[in-house]
């Protein structure tokens, strides 16, 4: 078993222990170069792709200005003055990748919000020896089907998310038997329909599948799909639909009713919660992919973090702002770490092995590299539901899963684990 690495101590003491200044902005000649990518045009763009990007550019100047609040401090990554380049991922996102490695440099790339991208770009990131940290794509293929020296994934797999959505209606809803899904006609659609029934099942064997809908991505119309739910009359939807199709799928399914009649499981609900609570019917279960957004934890960083980002951009984070700045601390986490060891700032290969198993604080909580070899995020996982209070739509029996009961050990794929029954989950 390995042991992996903590870091939870101040980087300002332990360069400053081992003779790096950090009074300046960088304390060496190269900066450290990231390349970000995510939809910044489209659909997308708004729910996913505005908010990630304000995440990042929050932290890489706090990151570079020393005000980061504890465990952090110093300046820069390891001592070195941290540049981003902003790219859309919507533009061919494997050729943006190669052009970022090749024409621009980067040491690092931060990226992507689609399961597609990142399918395609771990095996380019592996050939060309190129850090890559996966900030919100979901699929389990990533490190199920090979092993990755060179990519990180800094938040859960989607096969969390389904698992924890099947505890949380086994709590409220033991008896709701019939379930339907609408979920988008590629691998992320089809694995969180698969993980969400098969976990269902386990934990309810009286689960029966009524209708399962698979439209294409970004089709965002849903006229016809809409008219076979409702006759389908199922106690449970479920829909891992995110971005613009879950914003375009709510609106036109409000007039019918659609979610009155049955209960919503919104696996990525939460930005538009954000957006467009008021559509939203009382009852509707909402997650957030982990832990961040209306779902975060009070804590002094959290609190650092809603309360600059309010102050920058005018807006509460959602979930996906805090994603992009939980993948960046990483880079943070692990360049002071290099840096401590090292006695001076760090190469970008020593950044990359100290990233391994790494353990560190962000906003949404402490976040655990603890699979697949140290290259995978274990978190925390949270669920609501949807009631009106006063009127106002809140979230309300607010759930939190621990790693330990829904993100499967090393030595199973979560597919096999799940089938199997969850041996050795603890949860309370």
């Amino acid at each position: 078993m390995n042991k992996f690495k903590t870091i939870a101590v101040s980087s300002a003491s332990l360069l400053a222990a081992c003779g790096i200044s950090l009074g300046t902005a960088s304390a060496s000649d190269e900066p450290f170069a990231v390349g970000f990518a995510t939809f910044l045009s489209g659909p997308v763009s708004g729910p996913v792709g505005a908010p990630s990007r304000n995440g990042v550019e929050l932290i890489a100047e706090a990151i570079n200005d020393g005000s980061l609040p504890a465990p952090y401090s110093g300046q820069g990554i390891g001592g070195r003055e941290l540049t981003i380049q902003y790219v859309d991922e919507a533009s061919e996102a494997l050729d943006e990748y190669r052009n970022l490695v090749t024409r621009s440099g980067v040491d690092a790339v931060i990226g992507y919000a689609s399961s597609g991208s990142c399918v395609s770009i771990a095996p380019e990131a592996e050939a060309s020896e190129t850090l890559t940290l996966f900030y919100y794509c979901g699929s389990t293929r990533i490190f199920e089907e090979d092993t990755r020296e060179y990519v990180f994934r800094t938040m859960n797999s989607q096969d969390v998310e389904n698992i924890a959505a099947a505890h949380y209606l086994a709590e409220f809803h033991p008896d709701a038997n019939t379930v339907a899904g609408i979920n988008q006609n590629y691998g992320w659609g089809q694995d969180s329909w698969r993980d969400f029934v098969s976990a269902s099942t386990q934990l309810n064997p009286d689960t029966e599948v009524s209708v399962e809908l698979w439209p294409q991505l970004f089709s965002g119309q849903y006229g016809s799909e809409l008219t076979r739910l409702a006759r389908a009359g199922s106690d449970i939807l479920h829909t891992s639909f995110w971005g613009g199709d879950l914003d375009a799928f709510l609106l036109q399914s409000a007039p019918r009713g659609l979610l009155e009649d049955q209960i919503g499981v919104l696996t990525t609900g939460g930005t538009a919660y954000a957006s467009i609570a008021d559509q939203i019917p009382d009852g509707t279960i909402i997650g957030v992919r982990g832990n961040g957004g209306a779902l975060s934890a009070d804590s002094p960083m959290n609190d650092w973090f809603r309360e600059s980002y309010i102050e920058k951009f005018g807006e509460e984070p959602t979930f996906p702002a805090y994603y992009g700045a939980q993948a960046l601390l990483a880079l943070k986490a692990a360049g002071d770490l290099a840096a401590s060891e090292a006695g001076e700032p760090p190469s970008v290969d020593q950044v990359r092995l100290s990233l391994k198993g790494i353990e560190y604080e962000a906003p949404t909580g402490t976040v655990s590299l603890s699979r697949h070899n140290g290259h995978q995020a274990a978190t925390e996982l949270a669920y609501a539901r949807v009631q009106r209070v006063d009127g106002t739509p809140t979230l309300v029996d607010i759930r939190r899963y621990s790693p330990e009961c829904v993100v499967a050990p090393d030595g199973f794929t979560s597919r096999e684990w799940i089938e199997a029954g969850f041996p050795g989950a603890q949860c309370n």
